[in-house]
């Protein structure tokens, strides 16, 4: 290779996982295909095409972002007696629409070259290529993707892997990055960040992992402070000296993680014209070829969450549709996503949310102080799938918590605005007899009046808090489909929602729904509702149900309690006000504390209680 190029992809034919289906990185039209990770053996009259989720060069992110004008494509190549090889270059535009770039014909054995224009991509579009075995079978391997010109920077990644109690899944992510030794020949240092009670150095494997890492693997323990705070140790550790010549790539325990992914989005933030966080795509665990979202934003008047970006797509069929749109990001989940040393340096740590929105505060404040983010298309890792998670979970605290943080810190926060907007979707709980999730999420609110001290100890006094209060409720609770209402159910009516109301109506369905059950009104006759159709507006008309929860392993019952109806309602009400009699005042103080908050000394504080 010459050294003036940079090796900045490559081509794989087959997953480095069993779960994955193979056409995530190519797609065959013919059964006489064989295929390892590193090469293809196409038969007589056959076509493979990489116009797959990592076949592709993500041609329109490279223009936009790194100014990268063109790429060399290189590959390996054996014909059979009498074979000709076709290998034919592909791109597409914004809308999807395809274009030939380049052709050749080859025989015999060897290597051989082809420079591409990156052009033409500005708003979208990739590049691919389609392999056809004429007369006899051939066979592509060692497929490389180096770029024309240097790199804005020559740097190795670190990697930092938060992990609790899950031992099994730890080991298996690690063991994904030792597994390419050319990924890992790019990786500086492993930091699996263990804060658990199940630990990781005890998992079988774990000391096939220290074998492999050997000093790049850096094994620590401490108390269980979330996600934030299993993240920023790592950061921490890689930049407290003040200075940092590595990438920062954060990463979970429990992801299926493709090491070329790795090596992509490190590969990217060296050449992009200015420091950027570089984030994986999210792809999900259950449909290893659907991209759950291609780019998102914060979603500015809601807590729940994210948005998706203009032009994006969520749930995207990766086998059928591609995404050809350049999508911009506001931020990347921390699901895998590489922060730039320059960016942590300057910007300091996570906020110690424990864990919930801390990765989106982090990429609204980069952006805010010039290192936006990139969610690179052709890059992903598999994640467990968000909509098998309850929204009737403990971490909805968090969730509300530090959502209602971040809105004050980087919105003008209308105190009117989340007063009504707290107390209608509490109300909507409480009028559904989710009273141990409306108890959760008032307790979010109360403690987001608190202030900044909050935060002091990272969150972890909250969820020994969290369990006790949510245990006398039914509704927190899965049980066995079977055995839910045995004794005084027993032949609970599967029941259907009806169509939604009129949205302009919402307000007045919220009030009817409430009244009636406080007034004992709503129907009576035992039901049991799909997780689907699980609406509040449509639980509330029975006073007695049965609801499968959203992972399927179960149900919850809700049961009507005039009582605690009240007394939440009277609680959401005073809540409710002083969220809007207090909302400048709180907003000014997380202002105020969020430099100290992300401060090094404020984590080690966390890291080391006591010194």
């Amino acid at each position: 290779m010459d050294n003036a190029r940079t090796l900045i992809q490559r081509t794989h034919f087959a997953p480095s996982s069993p779960p994955v289906v193979t056409a995530m990185y190519v797609k065959a039209d013919d059964a006489d295909i064989r295929n390892s990770r590193t090469e293809i053996t196409v038969g007589r009259g056959a076509t493979a095409s990489l116009n797959t989720y990592f076949g592709r060069f993500a041609a329109s992110y490279w223009q936009r972002y790194t100014g990268l004008n063109a790429v060399v494509l290189s590959f390996a190549y054996e014909c059979a007696e009498g074979g000709e090889l076709l290998l034919q270059v592909n791109a597409s535009d914004a809308n999807g629409r395809g274009r030939p770039i380049r052709e050749v014909r080859l025989t015999g054995s060897g290597t051989h070259e082809l420079e591409l224009a990156v052009d033409r991509f500005v708003d979208g579009g990739g590049l691919w290529f389609d392999i056809t075995a004429h007369s006899a079978a051939v066979t592509v391997g060692g497929v490389q993707w180096f770029a024309t010109q240097p790199a804005r920077v020559e740097r190795n990644a670190s990697v930092v892997i938060c992990t609790h109690n899950r031992p099994a899944d730890c080991v298996v992510t690690t063991s994904a990055l030792s597994s390419d030794s050319y990924v890992t020949s790019q990786i500086d240092a492993v930091y699996v960040v263990d804060q658990g009670t199940e630990q990781v150095k005890g998992e079988a494997g774990f000391s096939d992992l220290v074998a492999r890492l050997g000093s790049k693997l850096h094994y620590i323990t401490q108390p269980n402070l979330g996600g934030a705070g299993g993240f920023t140790r790592g950061m921490y550790e890689l930049t407290a000296s003040g200075e940092c010549n590595t990438n920062i790539i954060v990463m979970d325990d429990d992801i299926l993680c493709d090491p070329e992914s790795i090596f992509r989005i490190n590969s990217f933030a060296n050449f992009t014209t200015r420091p950027m966080l570089v984030g994986a795509q999210m792809l999900l665990l259950s449909e290893t070829y659907r991209v759950h979202i291609t780019g998102e934003w914060e979603d500015v008047g809601t807590i729940e969450g994210g948005r998706l970006s203009p032009g994006g797509k969520a749930g995207l069929n990766a086998l059928t549709k591609h995404q050809d749109l350049r999508v911009d990001a506001g931020w990347n989940g921390w699901w895998s996503c590489l922060l730039p040393p320059e960016a942590v340096l300057q910007l300091g740590y996570s906020m110690p949310m424990f864990f919930q929105w801390d990765d989106i505060e982090y990429g609204i404040r980069a952006r805010r102080a010039g290192f936006p983010t990139v969610t690179l298309p052709n890059a992903g890792v598999w994640h467990a799938d968000f909509h098998l998670k309850d929204y009737n979970d403990w971490s909805r605290y968090f969730a509300w918590r530090n959502g209602l943080i971040v809105q004050s810190l980087y919105t003008e926060f209308d105190a009117k605005y989340w007063s009504g907007w707290v107390f209608n979707r509490i109300a909507e709980f409480v009028s559904s007899m989710q009273y141990g999730l409306a108890e959760t999420l008032l307790l979010a609110v109360e403690d987001f009046l608190a202030g900044p001290s909050v935060l002091v100890d990272g969150g972890t006094s909250k969820l020994k808090v969290l369990r006790e209060l949510r245990e006398p409720y039914s509704d927190t609770k899965i049980v066995p489909a079977d055995q839910a209402g045995a004794d005084s159910n027993p032949h609970t009516e599967i029941t259907r929602m009806p169509a939604a109301p009129n949205p302009d109506k919402i307000g007045l369905v919220r009030a009817k729904r409430i009244v009636y059950q406080y007034l004992g009104r709503a129907q009576r006759r035992p039901v049991s509702i799909p997780a689907h159709d699980a609406r509040w507006w449509y639980v509330a008309n029975f006073d007695n149900a049965i609801v499968t929860d959203a992972s399927q392993k179960g149900v919850r019952v809700l049961r009507r309690d005039k009582e605690t109806a009240a007394r939440l309602f009277k609680r959401t009400a005073k809540v409710s006000w002083q969220l809007r009699r207090r909302a400048g005042e709180v907003k000014q103080q997380y202002r105020d504390a969020l430099p100290q908050l992300t401060s090094a000394d404020a984590w080690t504080h966390l890291f080391h209680p006591g010194e």
